[in-house]
């Protein structure tokens, strides 16, 4: 897919390979989240001949687990934009540059479908599970994470409250939704898929790290399309950024969804 031609919400808006820090904020998304996705992962029947999909690959430390994992199988990582995939890491990780909200596979050609903190981003969502389905062979397995964004005036932080007001009228202008999260697994419970499950965990910021280092990426990140579009006033993002600097500050700006389900054998 030719950079110059993407008119695609995502490869315009605030997290598009475009945005400098992009691959940064990828590889901090990575080292925040890759432990708890693994532990989902293994909480699945994983065989080595396992045929993955990896829907949203980012920068691919997934798809490449998946590919050490699965040594007699297949991965193909699906990204809209692939440039932070290494296509000479993994012999059995195939990156594709992919819309997934029009692209289509095969019936039955994966035993597992994997998407993180992508699905919510998408106008389709609901139709790349249903299609999810059809993909999976009977038995597989879809793991699904993604967000559950706190009510609007949640945060005891102005600023913070302010900043989460702007980004939900953008991301919603965008047709993503970024509290979609809670839906999943009555979603995949109504598409037909079995024994579903879900947790949830909390996400913390202020408490140093990396996730707080991910959290200021996304403020400057998405801040800064806010701020230009009128959104947000470039004082409250200001004071967003300098909260993380504060060493009283603490706060709760998200709950992670991990869902599964399984395709039951006819």
């Amino acid at each position: 897919m030719n950079a110059q031609l993407r008119t695609d919400a995502y490869s315009t808006g605030p997290f598009s390979m475009d945005e400098l820090t992009e691959r940064d904020r990828l590889l901090l998304l990575e080292q925040t989240k890759d432990p708890a996705t693994i532990h989902a992962l293994e909480s699945l029947p994983l065989l080595e001949t396992w045929r993955c999909l990896e829907i949203g690959a980012g920068a691919g430390s997934i798809a490449h687990w998946l590919g050490e994992r699965c040594p007699q199988g297949h991965v193909i990582a699906a990204d809209i934009d692939t440039r932070n995939l290494d296509p000479h890491r993994s012999p059995n990780v195939e990156g594709q540059e992919v819309d997934i909200s029009t692209h289509t596979f095969a019936p039955s050609s994966f035993d597992l479908i994997h998407a993180r903190a992508v699905l919510c981003h998408l106008p389709a969502r609901d139709e790349i599970l249903a299609r999810a389905l059809e993909w999976l062979a009977p038995g597989g397995w879809l793991l699904v994470e993604d967000v559950y964004t706190l009510p609007v005036g949640s945060s005891p932080y102005t600023a913070m409250n302010h900043y989460a007001a702007a980004a939900r009228h953008a991301a919603q202008a965008r047709g993503a939704d970024m509290q979609w999260g809670s839906k999943i697994p009555g979603i995949l419970a109504t598409l037909g898929f079995g024994n579903v499950t879900a947790e949830s965990q909390l996400r913390l910021v202020g408490t140093g790290g990396a996730l707080d280092d991910l959290w200021r990426i996304n403020l400057q990140q998405a801040g800064r399309h806010l701020v230009r579009d009128g959104h947000l006033a470039q004082n409250d993002l200001d004071a967003c950024l300098a909260l993380l600097d504060d060493p009283n500050f603490t706060d709760i700006r998200y709950i992670g969804i991990t869902a599964r389900g399984q395709k039951l054998p006819a």
